[in-house]
């Protein structure tokens, strides 16, 4: 968690925004459990509690809970193959990453690593998978749930 940025609320119309909410989620994320995020949200803001001062413009307080973003512009990491985002997605590439252990990357070869393997499909269960699948990726995000992947 080593990127921190500060957002501030603001019209998606306004030159100031960047990214738009696409669901807003109440309550604290259990270490290591899953967002519920639309599919191609491309980053996930965790938002901390807040209170606002009497002097403050606000109306209320801010619960603790986390917003799934878009970009207002590209670049969209949560599309396919573009290497992020909160889940693995049909046409999405990775690499493995140690045992049992696959990470996100950008197909066209722009990513920190280099692809391996390309999601081809997403099935439920590795029987139902190509016999040319190289790799199964398990996937969230309710599009199945094994993703079928084929070397790059």
């Amino acid at each position: 968690m080593g990127d921190t940025k500060d957002f501030h609320e603001a019209p998606c119309t306004s030159e100031r925004a960047v990214a738009k909410v696409l669901a807003r989620r109440d309550g604290a994320v259990p270490k290591g459990a899953a967002v519920d995020c639309p599919l191609y949200t491309d980053f996930v803001l965790y938002v901390a509690e807040s209170v606002p001062s009497a002097a403050a413009s606000g109306d209320g307080s801010v619960s603790r809970g986390y917003a799934c973003m878009r970009n207002l512009e590209a670049p969209h990491p949560g599309d396919p193959g573009m290497g992020g985002g909160p889940y693995t997605v049909v046409g999405d590439c990775v690499y493995a990453a140690g045992a049992d252990q696959v990470k996100e990357t950008a197909c066209d070869g722009s990513g920190v690593r280099a692809a391996q393997y390309r999601v081809v499909s997403a099935v439920p269960s590795r029987a139902a998978c190509p016999s040319s699948t190289a790799l199964y990726v398990q996937l969230t995000g309710g599009q199945g749930v094994v993703g079928c992947a084929r070397r790059v």
